[in-house]
């Protein structure tokens, strides 16, 4: 039931997201994408999915279990967790695809003295990694929390064409608790509803 009702909110949420900019390079062909591996203290095993938009501008990444938090209550190792994905984009013949855009969108509570960081980035297999964005979040903040990275058109990195180059898309949540009351707790996570974390990463096609 839960899959379904997150299903049919992203749905809702596609056609409020997507983004029809040089609608006339999208392929019209479905696309599909296969999470091939998945490693990390913050999606584990069978916590991860991936949803294509259905006008194929966009997809999400949703994970079930991705929280970092500090003080108390928490365990040695909770106040980092990593996420990394491998990722088959299946795309039509004479297409290749960049990402020009990725929007993380979390839930965090830091108690005063805490800090709250995050990590991202992406890039094709074989390549060196991209520049790794990080942010940070000082407490007292007890709000959500949105952070969008957009690439120049010039600099979009593309895959090569006719070649199976797969996407890894890096993420880390830390908690430091400072000098936050021992006995509070803080967390981050990337989640409004801190029940699944949705990422959404906008595609940039072209043709071959």
């Amino acid at each position: 039931m839960r899959k379904a009702t997150a299903a049919a909110a992203l749905a809702v949420l596609f056609t409020l997201s997507s983004t029809p900019a040089h609608a006339e390079t999208v392929p019209a062909e479905r696309v599909t994408i296969d999470v091939l591996t998945v490693n990390g203290s913050g999606c584990k095993q069978g916590t991860a999915e991936v949803i294509v938009s259905p006008d194929n501008t966009s997809f999400w990444v949703i994970y079930s279990d991705y929280l970092a938090q500090a003080g108390k209550g928490a365990g040695a190792t909770d106040f980092r967790k990593n996420c990394q994905i491998n990722l088959q984009v299946n795309t039509p013949q004479g297409f290749t695809y960049g990402v020009a855009e990725a929007t993380y969108a979390g839930y965090g509570h830091l108690e005063r003295g805490a800090t709250g960081y995050q990590w991202v980035n992406y890039y094709f297999q074989g390549q060196s990694a991209t520049n790794t964005w990080k942010h940070s979040f000082t407490g007292p903040f007890d709000d959500n929390w949105s952070i969008t990275h957009r690439t120049d058109f010039a600099d979009i990195v593309y895959a090569p064409c006719g070649e199976k180059k797969n996407l890894n898309v890096n993420s880390s949540l830390r908690v430091d608790k400072g000098s936050s009351d021992a006995d509070a707790n803080s967390f981050m996570t990337m989640d409004y509803t801190r029940g699944e974390v949705r990422t959404l990463y906008h595609f940039s096609w072209k043709r071959c």
